[in-house]
């Protein structure tokens, strides 16, 4: 049962919480986890004036995923940035490209979720991950969320990322925050909780 989580990252946080996500899916029995990035749009230029140059480095050991090697998964989890309430556009530009797919009922059945980031605390991160579920519906695929069986996201006693929709974290205006033990949890338990239905779905 092979589980694929397909992200962009540009200073590094979602990269962490798609490390916890893999962390996660590990945990069930006869997964077979790979991570991918998306590919960059954007030129080096226009990355290092943004000052992501270095975190981008610090990611350049994970492949950059192929449209065809979403057809093979039982299960994909997508982690994207909140760009003003919605997807990136590196996502956007990826998903795109999924006609042939679409065209073929390559994606109908499998296991699809999404987790996400945002600079603020009430930056979009729930509208960003209920919009791309329109995405993966087209597709056909089953959506899974984050559970309140995830007791984390019920806290107030710090600020949190997290959401029925998907887990999520908090970057910071100048992405000086790290996701907090809370996301990466929240995180971890997503990952584990798709492929958990996956496996079933699969048997």
């Amino acid at each position: 049962m092979k589980v694929l989580i397909v992200y962009y990252s540009m200073y590094g946080h979602i990269h962490r919480m798609s490390e916890a996500v893999a962390e996660g899916a590990r945990q069930v029995t006869g997964a077979e986890v790979q991570l991918r990035r998306v590919p960059e749009t954007l030129p080096p230029d226009v990355l290092e004036k943004m000052g992501a140059v270095e975190a981008q480095k610090g990611m350049a050991q994970v492949p950059v995923c192929t449209v065809d090697e979403l057809a093979e998964a039982d299960a994909i989890i997508f982690g994207t940035p909140t760009r003003f309430g919605n997807m990136c556009g590196q996502m956007r530009q990826f998903l795109d490209a999924t006609g042939s797919l679409w065209m073929k009922g390559s994606l109908v059945g499998k296991v699809g979720s999404v987790f996400t980031s945002s600079a603020t605390q009430h930056g979009g991160q729930e509208s960003t991950i209920l919009s791309f579920h329109i995405t993966l519906l087209h597709q056909g695929m089953v959506v899974v969320g984050l559970p309140y069986a995830f007791q984390g996201q019920m806290r107030n006693d710090e600020i949190i990322g997290g959401s029925p929709y998907g887990a999520s974290t908090i970057a910071g205006t100048q992405g000086e925050r790290s996701p907090s033990e809370n996301d990466l949890a929240a995180a971890c338990y997503q990952g584990k909780h798709v492929a958990s239905i996956a496996a079933r779905l699969a048997r």
